[in-house]
């Protein structure tokens, strides 16, 4: 009996662990469905029938696994939240790096961004997004210009920080780059030099001109 058992153990385990695998690539698909969803509708259009369908799973399965719409967005910002930080991720001091990832992060999901907050104060669940975003937004920022914020006084270092959260926000980018239909070249410029300002060092001291970032 003992053989038997020890045999089987290792087979169960296997099933277990397929299983496992099973359900988080199928969880997988009902976000990634959802994230395609969210892009292309607002929040009250997303009907559960059409996350499952694109995922290829029942209904039953997508309400057993996160609950409702609501269940999804938790999962969807984690997600989005992982590409964010991996874009955005540039070393203290590097202002032109963090422009560049900035601009790069919003040509991507600036519009997705701009619909969530478009819906915040509709569903708590989504203002909760926002929120951090927000947080995470004003801690990316004062980390990448930390070595100029270091040397302020308390409130100069706050007002600083304020000012660079202003600067580098994404209503500057959509009014910019979708209401006045600027290119990226401009906005590139207007965002140097709101920056800038914002800590108080000469654009052309803080960001070299891009011809002359990678020479020696």
């Amino acid at each position: 009996m003992a053989i038997r058992m020890n045999i089987e153990s290792p087979k169960r385990a296997y099933r277990q662990s397929a299983r496992a695998t099973a359900a988080e690539a199928t969880a997988a698909r009902i976000v990634d469905a959802f994230f395609h969803q969210f892009r292309e509708r607002w929040f009250d259009e997303i009907r559960l029938e059409d996350v499952a369908r694109e995922a290829g799973v029942t209904v039953q399965t997508v309400i057993r696994r996160f609950g409702s719409k609501e269940g999804l967005l938790d999962p969807m910002r984690e997600q989005l939240g992982s590409e964010v930080r991996a874009r955005r991720e540039v070393p203290p001091g590097d202002a032109a790096g963090a422009i560049a990832s900035l601009i790069e992060d919003y040509e991507m999901i600036g519009d997705l961004v701009m619909r969530m907050l478009a819906q915040e104060e509709r569903y708590p669940a989504l203002k909760a997004m926002t929120d951090r975003g927000r947080d995470e937004h004003r801690e990316w920022i004062s980390t990448a210009f930390e070595p100029w914020l270091a040397a302020m006084s308390a409130d100069d270092r706050r007002r600083a920080a304020d000012a660079l959260v202003v600067a580098g926000d994404i209503y500057q980018w959509k009014l910019i780059r979708r209401d006045m239909k600027r290119s990226l070249a401009e906005y590139r410029a207007l965002l140097e030099t709101l920056l800038a300002a914002a800590i108080g060092v000469p654009r052309a001291k803080l960001f070299k001109p891009r011809s002359t970032r990678n020479r020696k």
